[in-house]
């Protein structure tokens, strides 16, 4: 048989999510989290991060990870590798299998101690691949609020392009003084828990996650039917105010699919409680005809956990699914945007079989993916 070329795999060839995990404030694994967000628990409250007081983030308990990683690891790393462990006990890596790892500030608290070397994203990777058995080379995906989205794009690729079998998609930010005073300066926190979508929302809560799992050409319990990303450069922190970016993200990821977008079920928005990512992702779901598809944000029960959001909430969304049910979106009380949506008010059931992913980020990027249920 002759051999496909590289643009037909990437047409056909399917790509599936199999096993998934992470590690958040609410739990050290996929099950306890899941088990807090159905008692409607959030992981927000009030801490000390580097010169600012009293900021509601969410952080997680060192206990969850000091047990399963090496005490010379810095606490990210020990974030990283918890979250991979249980998909190695699933699964064997081979010389085949792709290692993508999503960050935005990596080991970015090494500078407090003088060690810039340690900041470099590669090394961060590297070491992670070592302590893991990974035995190809690393990729590193960094590219804002959307990184974590964006690393299983390239891992779905790099798998449709025939160079890889399967792969391990890896993502996390940790919560430190860098980032707190960063969104601080944007005068971007806001003074109580984020309210997604709510009227008296008044900006983002941080908090820290990391997420994993596992993709590859086998068949499994959710199918990645199309994924888009498109950068509207519209500032270099504030998103459109059309939704320019958005639309073309999903619209594309759309078209890969093959799908009419009203078949959707569930989105599972950005939803930073911000007052133009909120108004943004409004707009961009009206335009695209999506304003009576539930719709909820996870950023009330984790904060913002930037390159980790995108998977964290997949890996949420993916299980959402599994289970028939769509979780409420913490904090919102009374609609606050400009343009109808349904957002998800209390946890309910409903048949999930296709799910719309979005998220947005600095720099006017802006990705989306469309995840079919399989079984």
């Amino acid at each position: 048989m002759e051999e496909k070329s590289w643009a037909t795999r990437m047409i056909y060839d399917s790509v599936y999510i199999h096993e998934m995990n992470c590690v958040t404030p609410l739990g050290s694994n996929l099950e306890d989290n899941w088990s807090s967000l159905l008692r409607g628990e959030g992981g927000l409250g009030l801490h000390h991060i580097g010169t600012l007081s009293d900021l509601y983030a969410a952080k997680i308990d060192d206990k969850l990870l000091l047990d399963l990683c090496n005490g010379d690891n810095t606490r990210l790393e020990n974030m990283l590798i918890s979250a991979m462990l249980p998909i190695l006990n699933a699964r064997t890596l081979t010389e085949r299998t792709a290692f993508v790892l999503s960050t935005t500030k990596g080991n970015i608290s090494s500078l407090e101690v003088g060690n810039a070397k340690n900041v470099e994203l590669s090394r961060l990777a590297k070491k992670v691949a070592v302590q893991t058995g990974v035995m190809t080379e690393p990729i590193v995906v960094s590219h804002a609020c959307v990184s974590g989205l964006l690393a299983l794009f390239v891992a779905k690729r790099l798998i449709q392009s025939g160079l890889y079998d399967d792969a391990i998609v890896l993502a996390a930010d940790e919560l430190t003084a860098f980032v707190a005073s960063g969104f601080s300066a944007f005068q971007a926190m806001s003074p109580f828990p984020c309210r997604p979508f709510d009227r008296d929302r008044a900006g983002v809560s941080l908090g820290e996650a990391s997420a994993c799992l596992y993709v590859s050409k086998e068949i499994g319990n959710y199918k990645i039917l199309g994924e888009g990303s498109v950068n509207d450069a519209n500032h270099i922190s504030g998103p459109s105010r059309t939704g320019e970016g958005l639309v073309q993200s999903v619209t594309a990821a759309a078209s890969e699919a093959d799908v009419d977008l009203t078949t959707l079920d569930y989105i599972s928005a950005h939803g930073t409680a911000t007052a133009y990512n909120d108004e943004m992702e409004a707009i961009a779901f009206n335009r695209l005809g999506l304003q009576a598809i539930p719709v909820n944000s996870l950023k009330g029960y984790y904060g913002h956990t930037l390159g980790a959001s995108g998977l964290l909430e997949t890996v949420l969304a993916l299980k959402g699914m599994t289970e028939n049910l769509l979780i409420p979106t913490l904090g919102f009380r009374e609609h606050g945007v400009s343009q109808p949506l349904n957002i998800v008010k209390e946890l309910q059931t409903a048949p999930i079989r296709r799910l719309l992913k979005t998220a947005s980020g600095f720099g006017g990027s802006n990705a989306a993916v469309i995840i079919d249920k399989v079984c």
